[in-house]
Order: C-alpha cells, then structure tokens, then sequence
C-alpha cells in the first residue's frame, strides 16, 4: 500500500466499501458525537468523512488534533447510515472507519477558520495567503483560471499562431505607466526595466518573418493598485502579420468567445459578431468607453434643445461651450419626491452640482425644469430619449469631458436602482477608432492617448494636414461588463511615420532614435503591415468567477499598497548589496526634517 494514499478525498463512491484504502489530507472540520469521532478530512480533490470509535488505540491522538493538521489514516471503507447520507457530497454515500492514523504534520491555532463562511480582513488573509488558499472558494478560482489559460493556449494554436517567449529584462518604454527599473551590476548608473507589455518585441518578431504569435505575458506597470488592476498581470498577448483591424476581429473573437461559452456555466455569452461602437459614440452614448451593455439606458445629446431656452442655467452652460446630456429613467417617474432628491445628493457626492431632471405623466412634463421650459422644447427632449408617460429624465450639464462622466455614472446607478440592468451573462463590444492623441490638461501639450505605437487613420497624409487632436488611430479595446477585458492596434511599421508621430507628440527625432533606435533600425529593412491585441487573463478570470477583485484570482496578490505581505515584498537590501549594485537609496524627509538622508 502507498506510504501516504490510495485514494484521494474526492474520489470513494458506495462501490468502494469494503476496501481498505488510504487517504491524506487536511482535517477540515472535528466533530465529537459522543463515543464516535468525526473527522472530515480535505485534500485538493474533495472531502471525506472519517469516523473514530472511543476505544480505538487511535482516538486519543485524534481528539488531539486541530483544525488543518496534515494526518493519513487507513481504514475501511463503508456505507453510511440511511439517515447520515449527504447527497451534497460526492463521497457522502460512504465514510471511513479508521484503524490507523499518522500525523503528518500539526497545525497551530488558526488565524482564521478555513472552514464555512466567516470571512477575514483582507490584510490578514494575505498574511496567511497559504491558508486563505485551502478555502474551497479560492480553490475553485486558481483551478478556474488554470483551465481557462489552457484552453486559450489551446485555441490560440488552433487558429495558427506560435506560442514565443520575449525578455523579461528589457529597455524603458512609454507605455502609459511607471516602469519597474532593475539596477545592472555589469553597467554602472545603467537599468533594465521590466516590460509592461512586450510591444516591441511582438512588433519585432513580425518584422523577424513570423506570420502569428502569443504568449501569456507577464507585465509590470508601477501604478496605484485598484480591485481591477494590479503592479504584475498576465495578458493574453498577440500580434499578426499582413491583417486589417477586421482581420484582428474575425480571428480573435472566435478565440476570446469559446472560451467564455466554455466556462459560463449557463450565463448568456453574446454571438458573434460583436457590435462595434466608435469612441466618440460610446462617449456620448454611455458616458464612457468601457460601456456596461447589459444596462439598456441610452444616454442623449440635448444641448440644442436647451440652447436659447427659457431654463437659464442650462441655457448658459450651452451657450458657453458646453453640453447637456439626459439619462432616461424608464418608469421613474411614480417614485415619490425623495428618489429625485436622492439622486441629487448622489451627484453632489461624485462632485457635481446636482441632476436636473423632468417627469412625463399623460399630461405632459413636470417638475422645476419643465415648468421654465417651452413645451415644444421638453416635448423634444421626450422624443429625443424615447420617453412615455410615467417616464424620468436626468441631466447633466457642464464641460462636455464632466457632464459625460456624470451622465455615465447615472446611466449605471440608475440601470441598477431601477432594476434595470442585467445581472447575469456576458456583453461585449468592440470600441473602436479611439483618439490617436489628447490634450495634456496640465501641460497643454499633446499626448499620445492610448498607444503610441498604433497607425493613425490616414498615415503621413493625416500627420501632415490635420488637426492631431482630430486624427482617430487604428486603435481598438474589446469591453466585457464595463470592464476593459482586451486593447490593440494596427501597428504603425513605418520609421518615418512613426517619427512624425512621436514628434507631434514633442520628442524630437534625436530622442525618438535613442529610445526605440531597435525598432526603428528593423522598420528601415522591410517591416510587413502588421497589429494585435492583448487581453488580459486576470480580468477575463475575474469576470468569469463573478469575482469583484482581482486578488481573489491570483495565487499571491500584492495588497493595494504594493506589499505582498505574506512574504514581506518589498524588503530593504543589506548596503554591501547596495554598493555592489552601485546604488544609494535617498530616503523621504521626515515631518520636520530639512533634507533628505543619504545612506
């Protein structure tokens, strides 16, 4: 018999009584029912049930044991009673009588029960994130995403592409976020930097005469963690030679969609092909770019019907530059005074002045804004956002930039307090023709807004003779629940394009030579049209476990701060390592100091 098992915890059935088997495992929960001891014993594979008569040489160390000792017991495999069967577990036609038990391995008093529901700070569980792992939850979770990792591997080779692997030490690149810098020993004052995505590279391989690549990327942007963002993710990371966008649509939906439809359990998982909705018109529409489809609230463009009315503030507000867009209330407008006043003082919480708002009744609009409005106008305004009798509206007015993001906000709080929106199934969409750059508020200069490295729409001709803050980019984001879930482009691969492109942007040609000479220098001989995408595997995992946060996806997730607390990252380094590495840390002052300290 196998010094540890025969079977795991998991896998006895009614057919296996009367064998002599052997199990280890955790023990998950103790129960003493006078004269009979019950162990429920746990590994990775399921639950058993152990019973230990009194009087059995072994119960004495097995009233001793604790919650989550590691023990291996051999016994013999029997039927329980009719009225002890528990139909919820697949071994629980069945329990172990135990003759013999070893411990493995005793536990100490636990932190936090891994058993049943009680839940933990957050803190806490990542301290012990070894035990908060053994929960049957989080269990459930890595297997989750193992599997869904393997079987987009598995389409992504089916649908032709080669798995390749791209350096994890690489140049600073601006990507969007703070890069991760690592000091080089062998060159002093000089850093690698750790890749927030390995765009470059996946560029270069296409230029190297590869026709389709993939790889489940690491990548490190050093940003402020959120529940959907995290210092180190993995993404889904694609390029292809000689495509179109639409090429990049029809071959990776197939992949991203099977896979959700494989892993949805029952949910509702759009066909194909997915809508695509331009940027500006998700912006207007749904008040931002990661649109939540499964909220049917459209938002509307009311500027004109206020423009030169008789509600004055509005009036101004359009006069001066700016915009009103209306958020449809469908049935809102029965809900007594107090749901209105609510909404206000929601919008005076998100830093806006309030919401606006008009309900329809069979005779027509009502409240504080219908009564200094012209009926044609209000009647207008009706018809502009769909409404009927017993129908609400919502405005919000201002910047156009605030007023969309108050109008998005609305659109979701409204959609879910009205009952509105869908709480199951997946929705997606493409997002497409995004901005090839923006205006820095800060600095009034322009920027690139979302991927320096995409073609503009209209190439040198659009650089040339347009507006920069016109050109749209042959750039393109999948969006899943109002979650960014993948982003890509059709790549720029001509040096001088990209040279224009970067210098609208305000680095000379000198600068842009020095910082991404290596991919310049291979554009120079002969680059193929080429684009991609990345999606990233956490999120699509999130998604998939109905779970809010990405740290219950990932095995050892750092907290908000950037500490992985159960192995105490970040650390500081012993000063003989420091001047090997030909470094000195410059610590913050401390309240009250004058200067920084050396050391």
């Amino acid at each position: 018999m196998h010094a540890y098992r025969t079977h795991s915890c998991g896998a006895l059935r009614a057919s296996d009584a009367g064998q002599t088997v052997r199990l280890s495992g955790w023990v998950h929960r103790k129960r003493d029912h006078g004269g009979l001891l019950f162990l429920d014993l746990r590994d990775h594979y399921g639950l058993t049930q152990c019973v230990v008569a009194q009087g059995s040489p072994v119960f004495e160390a097995a009233d001793r044991l604790r919650t989550e000792s590691v023990i291996t017991v051999t016994g013999e495999v029997v039927h329980r009673e009719p009225g002890t069967v528990n139909p919820k577990l697949p071994t629980g036609e069945v329990e172990l009588r135990v003759r013999e038990l070893v411990l493995q391995s005793a536990a100490e008093v636990l932190p936090f029960q891994i058993a049943g529901e009680q839940e933990a700070p957050e803190e806490l569980r990542l301290r012990y994130r070894f035990l908060d792992l053994r929960r049957e939850r989080l269990q459930r979770n890595m297997i989750l995403r193992a599997q869904i990792i393997q079987d987009i591997r598995e389409r992504m080779i089916a649908a032709g592409f080669n798995e390749f692997q791209t350096p994890i030490l690489t140049v600073s690149s601006p990507e969007g976020a703070r890069d991760f810098l690592v000091p080089a020993r062998l060159h002093p004052g000089k850093f690698y930097a750790l890749p927030q995505a390995p765009q470059q590279y996946k560029q270069l391989t296409m230029v190297a005469g590869f026709d389709r690549y993939f790889q489940i990327a690491p990548c490190f942007r050093d940003e402020a963690g959120r529940a959907d963002r995290t210092l180190m993710f993995y993404q889904l990371d694609v390029e292809m030679s000689f495509v179109t966008q639409e090429d990049v649509f029809t071959t990776m939906e197939p992949v991203l969609r099977g896979t959700f439809e494989r892993f949805a359990e029952g949910r509702a998982v759009d066909a194909g092909p997915w809508i695509r909705i331009p940027y500006a018109e998700a912006m207007l529409k749904y008040g931002t770019d990661k649109p939540d489809l499964r909220n049917p609230l459209v938002i509307a463009d009311v500027t004109a019907q206020f423009a030169g009315s008789g509600f004055g503030l509005f009036a101004k507000i359009a006069a001066s530059g700016g915009v009103v867009r209306a958020i449809p209330a469908p049935g809102a407008a029965g809900n007594p005074r107090s749901f209105f006043d609510k909404m206000n003082e929601w919008a005076r919480e998100q830093g806006a002045g309030g919401l606006g708002y008009i309900t329809f009744d069979a005779e027509g609009p009502k409240g504080p804004i219908a009564r200094n409005l012209e009926a044609a106008r209000a009647e207008a305004i009706r018809e502009a956002c769909g409404l009927k009798p017993g129908d609400a509206v919502f405005f919000a007015a201002g910047k156009e930039a605030d007023a969309a993001k108050l109008a998005g906000q609305a659109r979701l709080k409204l959609g879910t307090d009205l009952g509105l929106s869908a709480k199951a199934g997946f929705r997606f969409c493409w997002i497409t023709d995004f901005p090839f750059y923006e205006l820095n508020e800060e600095t009034g200069q322009i920027d690139f807004s979302h991927n320096p490295f995409s073609m503009p729409q209209g190439e040198m001709a659009a650089l040339e003779t347009k507006d920069p803050l016109t050109i749209p980019a042959f750039q393109y984001d999948v969006v899943c629940n109002g979650y960014e879930m993948a982003s890509g482009a059709i790549r720029n691969h001509k040096a001088e394009i990209m040279v224009k492109a970067f210098g609208i942007a305000g680095y000379p040609p000198e600068a842009v030579e020095e910082r991404f000479g290596g991919m310049l220098n291979a554009f120079r001989y002969g680059a193929p049209p080429h684009g991609g995408m990345a999606a990233g595997i956490d999120r699509i995992v999130m998604l998939l476990a109905e779970e809010p946060n990405l740290r219950e996806v990932n095995l050892f997730p750092m907290n908000q701060q950037g500490e992985e607390l159960m192995m105490g990252s970040p650390s500081a380094v012993e000063e003989p390592r420091l001047k090997e590495l030909h470094i000195r840390t410059v610590m913050p002052p401390a309240k009250g100091a004058a200067s920084p300290k050396a050391s």
